[in-house]
């Protein structure tokens, strides 16, 4: 049977796992792998009630926690819902951010000169949306400059961290909706994306990670970490410092 999903904890509530890039949350689609919800019911059984109590984007990768109940996952959806969560992204940013740390506060909301109906931008009417992050090293391949980047997402607007960072000048590698040509996200649903266009993406999705959850729970102090995939850290291996 087809590997389901690398678990990162698992206890009698909760479901931890490392949720691999170009996997969605919830189904498109009938077959039961199509997704990590359907995969978590094939895991624990016809009987079981999983709720995703997070969620990431299609083709970010990283820690969603799965609670194995109705009951845990409405204490944690309120425990999401008071911001008192961390969240730790990882992420590979296209030239060299000059600053070593720096923050966005900037409001999103729908891209209305944009063809893709779920693509945002910043907008002063949107809503509120701050964004944090520190240079963890620079890098060139080539010619080209990049910056690994740590990412903390203050509030959790859709898209956010992609937005703000193409808002800064730094789009995400491989973004295909907020790198230079959204036309590359069009070709990838309308499934007409040739090798040149991947060529030009440099990755095969775009490069962000989820790698740490932190919250207290009940008490006790709760954090779930996970590394990112081998093609992330294939890209970073193949740079060549630039410090």
């Amino acid at each position: 049977m087809e590997k389901l999903f690398d678990i990162i904890h698992e206890d009698a509530e909760l479901l931890v796992v490392n949720n691999p890039a170009d996997l969605v949350c919830h189904p498109t689609k009938g077959d039961a792998f199509s997704s990590l919800i359907s995969r978590a019911r094939i895991y624990l059984g016809p009987d079981a009630t999983p709720r995703l109590v997070n969620r990431l984007d299609r083709e970010t990768s990283g820690v969603i926690i799965v609670a194995k109940t109705v009951e845990v996952a409405g204490e944690l959806g309120r425990l999401w819902e008071t911001r008192a969560v961390e969240k730790e992204y990882v992420a590979i940013v296209h030239g060299h951010i000059r600053e070593q740390f720096g923050s966005v506060d900037a409001p999103v909301g729908k891209d209305e000169g944009s063809r893709v109906a779920i693509k945002d931008c910043v907008r002063p009417d949107g809503a509120s949306a701050q964004t944090e992050f520190s240079v963890l090293q620079r890098f060139y391949r080539g010619q080209d400059g990049f910056s690994l980047l740590r990412v903390f997402p203050r509030t959790g607007r859709k898209h956010q961290i992609r937005i703000h960072l193409a808002h800064l000048g730094h789009p995400l590698v491989g973004d295909k909706l907020y790198g230079p040509d959204e036309n590359l996200y069009l070709a990838l649903v309308e499934r007409r994306l040739t090798d040149e266009q991947r060529a030009r993406l440099l990755l095969p999705c775009h490069a962000l990670h989820a790698g740490a959850v932190r919250f207290d729970w009940r008490g006790d102090a709760r954090e779930f970490r996970c590394e990112p995939e081998p093609w992330f850290a294939d890209f970073l291996n193949s740079g060549q410092p630039a410090d």
